[in-house]
């Protein structure tokens, strides 16, 4: 089932047909996801009586107010690739020079782009700043500290209820619904802090925003999240198309790993990480003010922001 959040209160997309209909007796999405099966129950019977009040899906915004936001990263392709990009680009040429050798003579990736073992061992994140996210249609301002901004396509769920020192099993009856999320990300600052900082690269390379896609659809309706596929579109353009399949770790042992020693509530959304292929730095494309972004993965929905220099922080 498929989800919205509007001024008037939760709508429903109605299978039958092109309409989304007002679910009343819903107080929230996050509340509803929570029931499960009984919420399900009653919104369908909502949407098959035709007298049902039928609302513009266009006027939803944020689903929910996320109470936290953490981000894995799951693909070893998408690591040696945008890792090989950031030394292209940002690193000081001789480094360029040896990983551009190395590879040329011996047809392998250099050995320092690929993840260390702890990637192997264990799911990796990084928590985000869950207050600065943006809606679908929201304009995305152009960040002060950075010259290479950039986007990436990336399935993301939320929590439904609590999970504390769970097991992937646990954590899995936990999942609420899936979204659509742009990790937004400033490549230049991602590089400087990779090479210097202590604390590694996703610090202001990351600090400052995340685009929520307005649709919801219950954690039902997605039976295996490793089969889905996605695409990027700039001014309409299709830049890149990329798929889920082959994660290092399943969406349990992420859970598990995120809760253990801690409490995740509803309401914590979580981010597979980027699709392979799927973010500029890979492409080597580089998005400029004016341009409009619009991600999309295939039977969950789409993510639009138009980068804009007038647009501030939210």
């Amino acid at each position: 089932m498929r989800l919205r959040t509007t001024a008037e209160g939760l709508i429903a997309e109605d299978p039958r047909g092109d309409r989304w209909v007002l679910l009343p007796d819903e107080r929230d999405l996050l509340s509803f996801l929570a029931e499960g099966g009984a919420a399900r129950e009653r919104a369908a019977a909502t949407l098959a009586d035709d007298d049902a009040k039928v609302v513009d899906p266009a006027a939803a915004g944020l689903p929910f107010r996320p109470r936290s936001l953490r981000a894995f990263m799951l693909w070893e392709s998408h690591v040696v690739a945008s890792s090989r990009m950031l030394v292209k680009h940002f690193f000081p040429p001789p480094a360029w020079k040896a990983v551009s050798a190395f590879e040329r003579v011996t047809r392998r990736p250099f050995p320092k782009l690929k993840p260390n073992g702890r990637f192997y061992e264990a799911p990796t994140f990084y928590v985000a700043n869950h207050t600065s996210i943006l809606a679908d249609g929201q304009e995305m301002w152009w960040p002060s500290h950075t010259r290479a901004l950039d986007f990436e396509l990336e399935l993301a769920c939320v929590l439904a209820r609590p999970i504390a020192d769970a097991t992937p099993r646990e954590a899995l009856e936990a999942v609420g619904g899936w979204m659509v999320l742009n990790d937004w990300t400033a490549r230049d600052v991602q590089a400087d802090d990779a090479r210097r900082n202590v604390f590694g690269p996703v610090i202001k390379a990351k600090s400052f925003a995340n685009s929520l896609g307005s649709d919801v659809v219950t954690a039902d309706a997605v039976p295996d999240w490793t089969r889905m596929t996605g695409r990027v579109r700039v001014d309409g353009e299709v830049w890149c198309e990329g798929a889920t399949a082959g994660p290092q770790h399943g969406l349990g042992e992420m859970l598990a790993y995120a809760s253990a020693g801690e409490r995740l509530d509803a309401g914590d959304v979580i981010s597979t990480g980027t699709m392979p292929g799927c973010c500029g730095l890979e492409l080597e494309r580089w998005v400029r003010p004016g341009q409009t972004v619009q991600l999309e993965i295939d039977g969950i929905g789409t993510l639009t922001n138009r980068i804009s220099t007038s647009a501030t922080p939210v």
